[in-house]
């Protein structure tokens, strides 16, 4: 679990947290190669508005606690362990967020077959089902640039996000922020699974039951004040402590 006194010895939360989210994305299939990035905000000491990175070249199931890269919102490299340096198309995305977004710890990128096909669909994700309506009215979508290297895109992306948490970039993918680790993790892992469920709905050619916009925001309301209640409350995450324990399974060696 998180709290193995012998892991966080080595390597501060916010990195292991943060190889967790890469070693449980690439268990669950949801890496593209060595592309796609997740995001975290640094260890203070690390410096100021740092943030950690996947070094460029590793797959998702290679990264480790201690071979993250810390980088600050210029580009300038702050620790590369392993001198693998970075991909310019995750800091243009990952850089603008915790730029403009100091409320968020985490951002997290995919590119799925559903999160593609769906972001490639004019209509984007619809409140067909319990698992897409918590997403009604709190999706930004961000139009396609190419591939996201010129840095005068961060404009628009985070013009484009707002202060939402879920964005969907047009014919590229998915995107999740969260006040933590844990929170964009199960994000993406929710619109991931309403992405899926609305592929096969559209393979049945059948006419789809969707809800009405009254009841998705209602349900979306429902969510929202369970996780109010929740944070209020001071309780664990303990969706994410249940993934913890599967990456301690799955994936040993992670938090080296």
């Amino acid at each position: 679990m998180l709290d193995d006194k012998t892991s966080l010895a080595v390597h501060p939360k916010e990195r292991v947290e943060l190889a967790a989210a890469y070693r449980l994305i690439g268990h669950f299939g949801l890496d593209d190669s060595i592309f796609t990035h997740i995001s975290a905000k640094a260890p203070a000491e690390e410096g100021d508005h740092a943030f950690l990175i996947n070094p460029y070249g590793y797959r998702f199931e290679e990264v480790t606690a201690g071979g993250l890269v810390s980088v600050d919102l210029d580009g300038n490299i702050l620790n590369d362990p392993g001198k693998a340096g970075i991909n310019k198309a995750g800091f243009v995305i990952h850089s603008a967020i915790h730029g403009a977004r100091p409320d968020v710890a985490c951002v997290l990128h995919t590119h799925t077959i559903a999160g593609v096909a769906i972001s490639s669909l004019d209509e984007g994700l619809q409140p067909y089902n319990q698992w897409s309506a918590p997403f009604f009215n709190r999706i930004a979508y961000h139009d396609y640039e190419g591939i996201a290297v010129n840095l005068d895109e961060r404009e628009r992306l985070v013009a484009d996000l707002g202060d939402l948490d879920v964005m969907i970039l047009r014919n590229h993918g998915l995107l999740t922020c969260g006040r933590t680790v844990g929170e964009a993790f199960r994000r993406m892992m929710d619109l991931e699974r309403a992405c899926k469920a609305q592929i096969e709905i559209m393979k049945t050619q059948a006419k789809p039951c969707r809800l009405t916009d009254e009841l998705a925001e209602f349900t979306a309301g429902q969510e929202e004040a369970w996780a109010e209640a929740h944070d209020a409350a001071g309780k664990p995450d303990a969706e994410w402590q249940a993934y913890l324990r599967l990456c301690h399974r799955v994936a040993p060696g992670f938090d080296q």
